[in-house]
């Protein structure tokens, strides 16, 4: 699959501006997903986080790696409307780089296996050559308040 932008991402996961952390989907299989966000320098929460040597929260670089293994789970899965996956844990983070104002992150997301409704992931981050964070994490897919099943 070639490049998917914003529609894509926004027909699979309900996460939307300011907190969703994809700008784009560059390539998906089966069991992997290959995204990229480029963080822009002039984002608010930089006055708060470092302000005198700005860096994105790694919560947020977590954030953007779950985000990654919901699009896969939702293409995965045809999940459709009225249903999500949540996150459900998180193990074994590895901050490793940080990641500045302006950087374009790659961010990946694999999953590993699936036991009964939960699925287990492996992720990371990477800027350039670098990782800048390894996390494995698991979801399952709930279904969003107030729909029901159709």
């Amino acid at each position: 699959m070639d490049g998917q932008g914003e529609r894509y991402i926004y027909d699979r996961i309900p996460h939307r501006p300011p907190f969703l952390w994809l700008d784009r989907v560059l390539e998906i299989t089966p069991d992997a997903i290959r995204a990229e966000k480029t963080i822009p320098a002039d984002l608010d929460l930089f006055r708060g986080h470092y302000p005198h040597h700005p860096l994105m929260p790694g919560v947020l670089l977590c954030e953007a790696v779950f985000q990654a293994g919901a699009v896969l789970l939702a293409e995965r899965e045809q999940t459709g409307e009225g249903a999500m996956p949540v996150l459900t844990r998180i193990t074994a983070a590895r901050f490793k780089r940080e990641v500045p104002p302006g950087a374009t992150m790659v961010i990946t997301a694999r999953l590993v296996e699936r036991v009964g409704p939960a699925w287990f992931l492996k992720g990371s981050v990477r800027v350039g050559d670098r990782t800048a964070l390894q996390v494995e994490f698991a979801c399952a897919v709930k279904e969003e308040r107030g729909k029901g099943s159709r």
